[in-house]
């Protein structure tokens, strides 16, 4: 059921809609003695789940126990990074998603139905696994909060994605990111309707249909240097991110004329510290690189290459060296097997030779840089160069030379009109 729905790609939903919007799905669905807020982490600060959360604990009170990032295979969030993203809510709401122990198997999804999705790509079973606190908690409401944005792994972010791989365990989350990444991201991304999106589906008809889940859903427009969100939709079922994704891809979604010969994409020190998130802004631009193009990435809060020690150690030691060599590098190494969402990374952080990705990092040195298959930029130099401070998203001419400028790559998909009619 459709609980609210706004949206259009020019309307600015103002913090008072979002709280009118909110409320009157809340009073439709009718009181509840024990709710669960899922939102995600400070990866996603301008989904605006975080407001809504907010909003969501004035309105319940007491009612919301507890609040769990959906962080997936993400660090813990911090108490700092908490209040900056949830506000004044209490800190003992806060739960932390424990990905490797502390989840519940509610069921698979066949083998049979995982190769036939994938056109034959993969032939495993997938376990639909959420986090113990959902199952056992005795929750009268569960809202999932987030944002509908294109994404490398499900074609659009969100929905069932933020229970069952934001609260998963490490074999759906492995298994999920490989399924993407073999099948093909390009082929997936900004579209609603994929093998992992077709996966999830089928879990959450099979397996979820007795938890009490709520998805509120915004579309956040970020194209003017100023989030502005576009539509909130608010319901129990596939419609609401539907209408979601739609939107998205019309708010989210630039279609070039020409490919991009130099692209400069600025991660925020606040959101991106690692090549795991940063790495977005190769996801999100390589349908729009030109061959033989530079990718130049201005990252002074990158620290590391994976949230998690050990995928850390596996981007080290194998690099991101594209899909041929990553599938063979599976197959001959048990560690990587072991861990099929960094593999998948590993895939997806490649140009695959087509362009070159120059970091410019704040905390990792050159040889780190080099050593994983990216070239280095020294950031002070190209920060100076490229003054990214205000600059506007899209094309701009500096010392005669043209560069197509991006200030938040999490935000959206930038594609090459020819290169995505092929894919």
């Amino acid at each position: 059921m459709l609980y609210f729905a706004r949206g259009n790609p020019t309307e600015a939903i103002s913090e008072e809609g979002l709280r009118e919007g909110l409320t009157a799905a809340l009073e439709r669905l009718g009181p509840r003695r024990r709710v669960l807020a899922v939102g995600p982490d400070i990866t996603r600060l301008h989904s605006q789940a975080g407001l809504l959360t907010q909003m969501a604990w004035s309105y319940y009170g007491a009612a919301l126990r507890d609040v769990l990032p959906a962080i997936g295979t993400h660090r813990p969030m911090t108490p700092d990074e908490i209040k900056r993203m949830y506000g004044e809510i209490p800190l003992p709401l806060f739960r932390v998603h424990d990905w490797r122990n502390g989840i519940v198997t509610r069921g698979e999804v066949p083998a049979s139905f995982v190769q036939e999705v994938s056109e034959g790509k993969v032939d495993y079973a997938w376990p639909a696994q959420v986090d113990r606190l959902l199952v056992e908690g005795g929750y009268d409401l569960i809202l999932s909060i987030g944002q509908v944005v294109p994404h490398e792994v499900t074609g659009m972010a969100n929905y069932n994605k933020n229970i069952l791989v934001g609260t998963g365990g490490q074999e759906g989350i492995n298994k999920s990111h490989f399924l993407g990444a073999v099948y093909g991201m390009e082929r997936m991304m900004g579209r609603a309707d994929t093998p992992v999106r077709r996966v999830l589906n089928y879990a959450s008809e099979h397996f979820l249909k007795d938890l009490p889940i709520v998805y509120v859903l915004t579309v956040v427009d970020g194209g003017g240097g100023r989030p502005q969100v576009r539509g909130l939709f608010i319901g129990d079922d596939q419609e609401c991110f539907l209408r979601a994704a739609a939107l998205s891809l019309e708010v989210n979604f630039t279609m070039l004329e020409r490919p991009l010969q130099k692209a400069v994409v600025y991660l925020d020190p606040e959101e991106y510290k690692s090549t795991w998130l940063g790495n977005k802004s190769i996801y999100r631009t390589r349908m729009a690189m030109a061959d033989g193009g530079e990718l130049i990435v201005l990252a002074p809060g990158l620290r590391e290459f994976g949230e998690d020690a050990e995928i850390d150690r596996l981007i080290r030691k194998y690099g991101y060296v594209g899909t041929e060599r990553v599938l063979a590098l599976v197959a001959e190494n048990e560690d990587l097997r072991a861990n099929l969402s960094a593999a998948a990374h590993l895939i997806h952080g490649s140009s695959e030779g087509r362009f070159l990705v120059r970091y410019c990092p704040g905390g990792l040195s050159r040889r780190e840089i080099e050593g994983v298959g990216f070239a280095w930029g020294d950031l002070d130099e190209m920060m100076k160069h490229y003054q990214p401070a205000g600059r506007k998203d899209g094309f701009h001419v500096i010392d005669g030379e043209e560069v197509f400028f991006i200030s938040n790559p999490g935000l959206g998909l930038w594609a090459f009109r020819e290169r995505f009619r092929e894919t």
